[in-house]
């Protein structure tokens, strides 16, 4: 939890405003970082900054480079906010497409552990060496209605969050989900079951939306209600890989915690170091389940 600097607070008390001291507020400016109360709050293309910052002048002696806008991440706000969005929901798409124009291509998308199954040494599959799969199978659909769920629910988490935490972070939060989806589906799924969808990565997403939204101090009712409408499809639901959906969520709140809450003297190192780490603990997920299978 952050801290406001001064004496008269102890370390478990909620900051008061920069202007107005007495007034307790959880609100911080997206820009400066210091705690402002709905009076000082000025609306941002994502969050509230301060008056100094929305003016253009923080008065932190930071030279006009640092004043440039910022997400609460770090990131730098861009002109299209959904671009990244944008291009994922199109890939997804001109996959789906190219799936139905060449079926074949779907065999070699998927994830799957091994194939032909024991006692027979597999030819296809992670197992055999093809890890891309780990990363193809995150953008393979058969059903229409598997990639019309998942584009839209994409468009609905990504677009904000990506404005929220810049295109590099959310980027980065969103392979990591799907990649650990992936790592944990492979690990405990059927080694001879193929998985595909999209689904990892987007739990990843409902994860660190939700980590975003507690740290704005926003009513978070509506994305766990969301959440748990999902979680009992995933578990209710015949066919669904419930390790993708976990994995993701996982991994999603991991990384969003870590952009959201890393300080930011350290900000770069720990947000891209928690990613990292989700990253090793996929590398080494996969190696113990190859292990199993050869």
């Amino acid at each position: 939890m952050d801290h406001a600097a001064g004496s008269s607070q102890d370390a478990t008390s909620v900051p008061g405003c920069y202007r107005h001291p007495d007034r307790e507020t959880g609100i911080r400016c997206t820009r400066c970082e210091r705690p402002i109360c709905p009076e000082c709050m000025v609306n941002a293309s994502v969050g509230f900054q301060c008056p100094e910052c929305a003016r253009g002048d923080s008065g932190t002696g930071h030279p006009p480079a640092a004043a440039r806008p910022r997400t609460i991440a770090g990131g730098s706000v861009a002109a299209d906010p959904r671009l990244l969005t944008k291009i994922l929901v199109g890939i997804n798409a001109a996959v789906f497409i190219a799936v139905h124009v060449r079926p074949s291509l779907l065999d070699h998308l998927v994830l799957i552990g091994e194939w032909p199954p024991a006692p027979y040494h597999a030819t296809q599959g992670v197992a055999a060496g093809e890890w891309y799969r780990l990363v193809t199978s995150m953008f393979a659909h058969q059903e229409l209605w598997h990639i019309a769920f998942n584009m839209l629910s994409l468009w609905w988490l990504g677009g904000p969050l990506e404005a929220a935490l810049g295109r590099a972070r959310y980027l980065a939060v969103y392979f990591a989900s799907g990649l650990a989806g992936s790592a944990l589906a492979y690990l405990v799924g059927s080694p001879t079951t193929a998985t595909l969808g999209a689904s990892g990565a987007i739990f990843g997403l409902f994860g660190a939306t939700a980590v975003l939204m507690r740290r704005l101090n926003y009513d978070m009712r509506p994305i766990l209600a969301l959440l748990a409408i999902n979680l009992v499809i995933t578990f209710g639901w015949g066919g669904i890989s419930w390790q993708a959906h976990i994995g993701g969520l996982v991994a999603g709140v991991i990384t969003g915690y870590g952009m959201v809450h890393a300080s930011r003297r350290h900000r770069a190192l720990v947000q891209y170091g928690t990613c990292a780490l989700v990253l090793v603990v996929v590398v080494v997920l996969t190696l113990i389940r190859t292990a199993q299978l050869t």
